[in-house]
């Protein structure tokens, strides 16, 4: 089984490429068992980003997030992300604490504006530059900002403290390489796809299942490692059992061919023009 290759952001932390995502966990009291044992188990095989927010089931998922990671809070690194409406000064240091107080935890690796809303990108970021002063935060990032919002960002005094935006992302949706993607890369700010098989509305593609057979492998895991073979590109899939987070952590294994990859761009093409950013 491979290492896990890992990424540094600006602020010096290095992360794993391959996390877990949270979304649609912590709505049911009969799941939720399954699904703290199913992010044990992620962390258990090296999956140790862990990614949620306080929207996903109105703060269950982080509540399920804190009872995962109780007791070894320092293997895991994670993401949580504020709502738009709350992004205000204050309202976003009121988000936090509150997000630290479902979870457990005296801190947040890196927090996230969840998308833009209508209070000003310059009252969030310096509400975040508070946060990482008060040691709540280590870092701070956006998520579904696209290139004009990212310009904007830039042009605020500590804007350019923003480590990561965490976007939509997969073979069938790849607007992002047209413009998103090459500017995060020259401002080395690592996109998180968010996703990354498209909940798998993609995975009945025969393209997928021909690779797929040819690698022993299964159309998620393809479809995983096409992401991770994307540079500056963090992957965070859900899995809600142990199996899925198995399965996901051994898309590392696959060696995607040239053949394989120009296949995957004939099914999938990727844009020619600018196209808007999409999300779920």
């Amino acid at each position: 089984m491979k290492q896990i290759p890992t990424m540094v952001l600006r602020n010096g932390a290095r992360v794993p490429v391959l996390g877990q995502g949270t979304w649609n966990m912590g709505a049911s009291a009969a799941s939720a068992a399954a699904e703290i044992k199913a992010l044990q188990a992620g962390i258990e095989l090296g999956l140790t980003l862990i990614d949620t927010a306080e929207m996903y089931a109105d703060g269950g998922a982080e509540k399920i997030v804190g009872q995962a990671i109780a007791g070894r809070r320092d293997e895991v690194t994670l993401v949580s992300k504020v709502l738009p409406h709350n992004a205000s000064q204050r309202g976003t240091i009121a988000a936090c604490e509150a997000s630290l107080k479902r979870m457990g935890t005296d801190h947040i690796d890196l927090y996230l504006l969840h998308w833009r809303g209508s209070h000003p990108l310059s009252a969030t970021v310096a509400a975040m530059q508070t946060l990482v002063a008060q040691g709540k935060i280590g870092g701070w990032g956006v998520s579904n900002l696209d290139v004009d919002d990212i310009d904007e960002l830039l042009a605020l005094e500590q804007g350019r403290e923003c480590l990561v935006n965490q976007v939509l992302y997969n073979l069938s949706r790849r607007g992002i390489e047209f413009d998103l993607l090459p500017q995060a890369r020259e401002l080395a700010m690592p996109v998180m796809a968010y996703s990354p098989i498209e909940q798998g509305r993609i995975l009945g593609h025969p393209v997928l299942a021909e690779i797929a057979q040819r690698q022993h492998a299964t159309a998620a895991q393809i479809a995983l490692a096409w992401v991770l073979k994307q540079p500056g590109v963090i992957a965070i899939p859900k899995a809600s059992s142990e199996k899925h987070v198995q399965e996901n952590r051994a898309c590392l294994d696959i060696d995607l061919s040239e053949a394989d990859l120009k296949a995957l761009d004939a099914a999938f093409a990727p844009p020619r023009r600018k196209q808007a950013l999409a999300m779920l």
